[in-house]
């Protein structure tokens, strides 16, 4: 779905933000040379004066980044990083109320948003994409006080996510993931029946639904290619709420087997609910919750959808 086109020759002020700690550490030096590609193709278009790129590699850069950007009123982003370099500049814009028009090149570990907007991760295909200047809406996901683009949830992936450290994200990639979900597997299911309990309210509606895990996706996409909801899209105001109720090792393993091979609407102790806002609380204070796969909020959470999207040029 194409919302409507610009013409990006247009733009006065563009700007590109490389993460070179994004992303795994076996790529990063083909990943940087395509980077440096597509600052050359910018800086050629627009030239010194209507071209900056910056490096970072921090989340407290990546604020000061969006600070930038609002103070000096860019037209264009290019992000090259992954969802989570992605979050941190958005956060920045919703919070100071300014919308420039963003694209992202894959570079992260984690690239849920560049996947389904269909970017590519070859320099030249990508600029070639986006000079045809297609824009697609990209509604935001709030989490108590924090943005996601992609997906949030409270259970075992949230679980897995908090102790998965940033050197093991920079070096394993989705390996990371992978290795710590087998030892939360041993740790929580495998020795013991699965102690944490959730409580679901959709739309203000006044019933709270029991769970085990709960996943609020918005996205075609769920852990790289696999999909969670039929008819999920960034570029769509609508959140899939996926509820599971089994509680033992066996339960989590068919959920991962059916995920795997996209039927997971077809097993009855799973409900997948559309909603505009959700509310999860956990029986223990300050359950992790992921965003965008990154731990940085806990339960109660308040889960919503933005009313104003943001453009993204793809």
């Amino acid at each position: 779905m194409v919302w409507k086109k610009v013409n990006i020759k247009d733009f006065k002020k563009v700007l590109l933000v490389h993460n070179t700690s994004s992303g795994p550490r076996a790529f990063s030096l083909a990943t940087k040379q395509h980077v440096r590609i597509i600052e050359a193709d910018l800086k050629l278009a627009y030239g010194e004066e209507r071209f900056q790129k910056i490096r970072l590699k921090t989340y407290e850069e990546m604020l000061e980044a969006g600070q930038k950007i609002c103070d000096e009123k860019y037209d264009w982003v290019i992000v090259a990083g992954g969802d989570g370099s992605l979050r941190a500049l958005v956060e920045t814009f919703i919070k100071r109320d300014y919308y420039p028009y963003v694209s992202v090149f894959p570079a992260g570990t984690v690239n849920l948003v560049a996947k389904e907007l269909s970017q590519q991760t070859d320099s030249a295909a990508w600029f070639a994409n986006v000079q045809e200047g297609n824009v697609l809406p990209v509604w935001l996901g709030k989490g108590n006080d924090r943005i996601f683009l992609t997906v949030t949830g409270v259970g075992v992936d949230s679980l897995v996510v908090d102790n998965v450290k940033a050197s093991e994200k920079k070096y394993l990639s989705s390996l990371a993931y992978l290795k710590q979900g087998g030892i939360v597997a041993g740790q929580e299911l495998l020795l013991r029946r699965w102690k944490y309990k959730f409580k679901v309210m959709i739309d203000n509606d006044g019933k709270w639904r029991s769970a085990t895990s709960v996943i609020v996706t918005k996205s075609k996409y769920y852990a790289g290619r696999f999909s969670l909801a039929k008819g999920g899209s960034i570029s769509k105001p609508v959140l899939y709420v996926c509820i599971f109720t089994g509680g033992k090792v066996v339960d989590f393993l068919r959920y991962t087997a059916l995920i795997a091979a996209d039927l997971l609407r077809l097993d009855k102790t799973v409900k997948i609910i559309e909603a505009q806002q959700v509310q999860i609380k956990c029986n223990v204070k300050n359950f992790a919750a992921e965003l965008d796969g990154d731990s940085v909020a806990t339960s109660p959470l308040d889960i919503s959808i933005l009313p104003t999207p943001i453009n993204f040029i793809s």
